[in-house]
């Protein structure tokens, strides 16, 4: 497999709702549900799962019961103008019924496609973002926005544009304020924390 192009997610979780009409393709019904996975710190991340409607038929997906998917994590331009204008899901390859502890692990290799950014916290740790495109078949690639903590933060921070790299993590939601004029507005934030990483 080229080395830019590994995308490999397994989750499990508990499903936040009903799933809900999303859009066609190709001819096929595409619907999305939250999955609710657990931290070991006790913080809900509420993930977007997207699968066809023929994955669904044969695991119908009900509030309140546990599932396993595995799948690639997918990104695309939001154009509306309301919310995020990077809105990141997680694209279904399998579903299952689950029981047992949550999980949430990711591989990828891609290349950085921007300069990464070391900051402090004001608690002062540091912390690099980064944005990491990962190639899909037919051309098209996935733009995911991830960040590191601590000793990895500084490793990654002397990468560059065009630098490949592997690593894994997990896929994470975030609540952050968007002001708006006069007013402020609550959106959700998707990135994907590192856990290890080999490039440069």
């Amino acid at each position: 497999m080229d080395v830019c192009c590994l995308n490999r997610a397994a989750l499990v979780g508990r499903a936040g709702g009903m799933a809900r009409f999303s859009h066609v393709n190709h001819g096929t019904e595409y619907w999305t549900f939250p999955l609710e996975v657990e931290r070991l710190s006790g913080t809900l991340d509420i993930l977007n799962v997207v699968a066809p409607a023929s994955m669904l038929s044969a695991c119908p997906v009900l509030p309140g019961r546990e599932y396993q998917v595995t799948g690639e994590v997918r990104s695309f331009n939001n154009r509306s103008g309301v919310g995020s204008r990077l809105v990141i899901t997680l694209f279904a390859r399998s579903l299952s019924g689950a029981q047992g502890e949550h999980a949430n692990r990711l591989e990828l290799s891609g290349v950085l496609c921007k300069a990464p950014v070391v900051r402090r916290t004001p608690l002062g740790r540091e912390i690099c973002d980064m944005l990491l495109a990962v190639n899909r078949r037919y051309g098209r690639s996935d733009y995911l926005p991830c960040i590191a903590w601590g000793s990895l933060a500084r490793t990654c921070g002397g990468l560059g544009v065009g630098d490949p790299v592997h690593m894994t993590g997990r896929l994470q939601s975030r609540k952050y304020r968007k002001v708006l004029g006069q007013d402020e507005e609550e959106r959700t934030a998707y990135e994907v924390s590192v856990l290890t990483l080999e490039g440069g």
